[in-house]
């Protein structure tokens, strides 16, 4: 194969790289308006509806345990590679097994697909912005993964949705045309450089854990901040559309998957908007935004007003936005330099088990109690954990920092982290 065959620039590289982030998050939450037409095909319960996405989260934390970690010596463009493939399979599963079984099976390979390709592709990206700009800020890279993850789960449920209200065969046809796209994104990452240089290939082992043993109650607080906007994040995807079939009544797919869309695209809005402010602040506003977006959600249900339910949902996902991004960034700051990377994977399986707990327990709870109760109980708990955590989390940087300090535009400086 020839240099000129298999390479590109590293520039145009990056750019493949991220739009093969997209299409494989966008992906995962496609399926999400689609569930209430798999319920009327097969006939199954809600409760099922909340383990098929519980399969998807369990996906991600085994790969992110056993996978994650393994482009650091086999290589990035490899790894993407062998990830968007499982995306593909997870697809062809769809297509060929839509009864329960197999939305289980489909989910949780594609699961595996997003847990290998989050952080292989995240550090492909780094890498390959700084080798294309060496004297740019980090910071950019950073920004186009963040779209890439958050943008990507934002728009798969607003695409879901077209499909379904517009489009013949929407059990078949969005898996067919994602399959297409995820071979075009393989052929296209065939020809993206690589940037981990060749080295002998050391024993197999999953990715190590660190906690920070000198600051076990902040991180704590922020793997409970992390869980938390998960949790909210695992509401919406598994039973928003559910919900807005059977409560209010909503029988247009797109709005469905629109609900979805705005919540996670309130997240990545509001990490984009707050990039320049204070840590601390960031947090009053999170908690502020849980606080008025959690109830709001709750009254919609009860009322029910499908417009205080979604104004909720909007508001509440941009405090889980911000409470997940200053969760990363106190966990970061807490772990010692040599063992931060296994510090954020802690954190990361932490926020993902925030997927996968409180669906499977909604799930079982679905079986003797009403929707509408368990989503009160559920925002509650949610409400009283994002608190608790944001104000732990600045209690702990003011601790850190006597006095908060910030930079012209905002920017808090380094002295805004716990250490």
């Amino acid at each position: 194969m020839s240099r000129a065959r298999r390479t590109m620039s590293d520039a145009a590289g990056f750019w493949v790289v991220a739009a093969a982030f997209t299409t494989v998050t966008a992906y995962a939450t496609v399926p999400t308006p689609l569930y209430p037409l798999y319920q009327a095909a097969d006939d199954f319960p809600v409760a099922v509806v909340t383990f098929v996405f519980a399969a998807f989260a369990v996906g991600v934390v085994v790969s992110l345990f056993l996978i994650g970690h393994i482009s650091d010596w086999a290589g990035r463009r490899r790894m993407s590679l062998i990830a968007v493939l499982v995306s593909a399979a997870a697809a062809v599963v769809f297509i060929l097994w839509n009864a329960v079984p197999g939305l289980l099976v489909a989910r949780f390979v594609d699961g595996v697909s997003v847990g290998a390709l989050s952080a292989a592709a995240t550090a492909h990206l780094a890498e390959l912005r700084g080798r294309a700009r060496p004297t740019e800020t980090a910071v950019v890279a950073a920004s186009v993964a963040g779209a890439a993850n958050l943008g990507g789960l934002a728009l798969g449920p607003l695409i879901g949705g077209l499909f379904a209200e517009f489009a013949p065969d929407p059990l078949e046809l969005p898996h067919v045309v994602f399959l297409v796209l995820f071979v075009v994104a393989a052929l296209a990452l065939r020809h993206v450089p690589e940037t981990v240089a060749a080295a002998e290939r050391a024993p197999y082992r999953p990715q190590r854990l660190a906690f920070p043993p000198a600051s076990r109650a902040a991180f704590a607080a922020a793997g409970t901040g992390a869980a938390a906007s998960f949790a909210l994040f695992a509401l919406f995807t598994s039973l928003a559309p559910t919900f807005l079939h059977d409560t209010f009544h909503v029988s247009d797919h797109l709005v469905e998957g629109a609900t979805v869309f705005a919540v996670f695209g309130a997240a990545a809005a509001a990490q984009l908007l707050l990039v320049r402010v204070a840590q601390r602040t960031q947090l009053v506003v999170a908690m502020a935004c849980f606080a008025a977006g959690l109830p709001s959600i709750a009254a919609g249900a009860v009322i029910p007003s499908l417009a205080l339910f979604l104004a909720g949902g909007i508001v509440a996902g941009a405090g889980a936005g911000i409470m997940f991004r200053s969760a990363i960034a106190a966990a970061g700051a807490l772990a010692a330099p040599e063992r931060r990377g296994e510090t954020l994977a802690l954190l990361f399986l932490i926020a993902y088990g925030g997927l996968v707990a409180p669906v499977l327990l909604v799930g079982v709870t679905l079986s003797v109690v009403g929707e509408v109760t368990v989503l009160l109980v559920f925002s509650g708990i949610v409400l009283a954990a994002t608190l608790g955590a944001g104000v732990a989390m600045r209690r702990h940087l003011r601790q850190a920092v006597p006095r908060e300090t910030g930079r012209p535009g905002g920017r808090s400086d380094a002295r805004d982290q716990p250490r």
